[in-house]
């Protein structure tokens, strides 16, 4: 063989070894990918990992914790901001929220339902709704503009807003469970679920009033009740969001796992203040949220328009 011959094979395998190379390193890590999301795949780009996004997200977890036992809500109206500030878009930000309400819900639940505030049976009946209207809101969040869900967002915070301004639960009712009121509640799980999957919150904000207001709900077993049916609800939401590569892992781990070790201490905040009192600060908090939510949409409209 000539030494001409023997220098282009060994050319050839250079440049195979290299492409080989090349193919590997822009491979998505999958189950047998690299050391990190191995059974996710890879997480997805543009959130800030730095020491300082890692700071934003603990501090993220411990607001999230604490508004959720005071309130029954998941923490997706925080968590979601949040990621999307740090980088995230829309769509990723609701799926990985959606996970990280699963130990928030969970350690919220565990603390309301060992002072007796949780109604099992109305809580069973929300998830059966939930379960349903979960799967449509992830399948729209698959598909909806970013625009849209933005917007979609701001109105949503508006509702909760009016709804905590204008009514006052009552810290001794229950719920009078019949067959009507029992149809009614897998409704409303319906609706909670579609919007839970389609903002990535828990759906708290809306179950919370909806079970006062309209099922005569206190205040305490109302949120209590909301959290026992969001869990498995952010369970079966959020393994939709994995399949269809939505979810942010390691971010919604750090903010669950951090959120719910400060949960408790938010449910013993919601039982030492009075139920006007604890509707006033969450209409607060919820009207900082909106103003920042109104910001951000009115400057995605204008990009928008000016770049169409």
């Amino acid at each position: 063989m000539k030494k001409s011959d023997i220098s282009n094979i060994s050319n050839a395998e250079s440049v195979e070894r290299a492409e080989e190379s090349v193919r590997s390193s822009v491979q998505p890590s999958g189950k047998f990918g690299g050391k990190a999301d191995r059974l996710f795949g890879a997480d997805p780009a543009g959130l800030d990992e730095s020491a300082r996004g890692i700071a934003v997200l603990v501090i993220v977890g411990v607001a999230v914790g604490l508004l959720s036992g005071m309130f029954g809500i998941g923490g997706g109206t925080v968590i979601v901001p949040a990621l999307v500030w740090l980088g995230l878009t829309q769509r990723n930000a609701a799926a990985t929220s959606m996970l990280a309400i699963v130990p928030t819900s969970i350690s919220g639940v565990i603390s309301y339902a060992t002072c007796g505030n949780v109604d099992w049976l109305a809580a069973l009946l929300l998830f059966c709704g939930m379960f349903v209207g979960g799967q449509i809101g992830s399948w729209l969040l698959s598909r909806l503009p970013e625009l849209v869900l933005r917007w979609i967002f701001v109105v949503f915070l508006v509702f909760v807003v009016v709804n905590q301004i204008s009514f006052v639960p009552s810290r001794d009712q229950h719920i009078a469970m019949s067959a009507l009121t029992g149809v009614c509640l897998v409704l409303l799980g319906v609706v909670i679920g579609i919007l839970a999957g389609l903002l990535g919150i828990g759906g708290g904000a809306l179950a919370v009033p909806a079970l006062s207001m309209l099922f005569g709900a206190s205040d305490l077993i109302a949120r209590g009740t909301s959290l026992l049916a969001m869990f498995p609800n952010s369970i079966t939401t959020s393994v939709a969001n994995l399949k269809r590569r939505l979810v942010h892992v390691k971010a919604a781990l750090i903010i669950g796992l951090v959120a719910a070790v400060t949960a408790p201490f938010g449910t013993r905040i919601a039982g030492a203040v009075s139920p006007r009192v604890g509707s006033i600060l969450f209409a607060c908090y919820l009207c900082v949220l909106l103003i920042r939510s109104l910001f951000v949409a009115v400057k995605a409209t204008r990009s928008a328009r000016a770049s169409s």
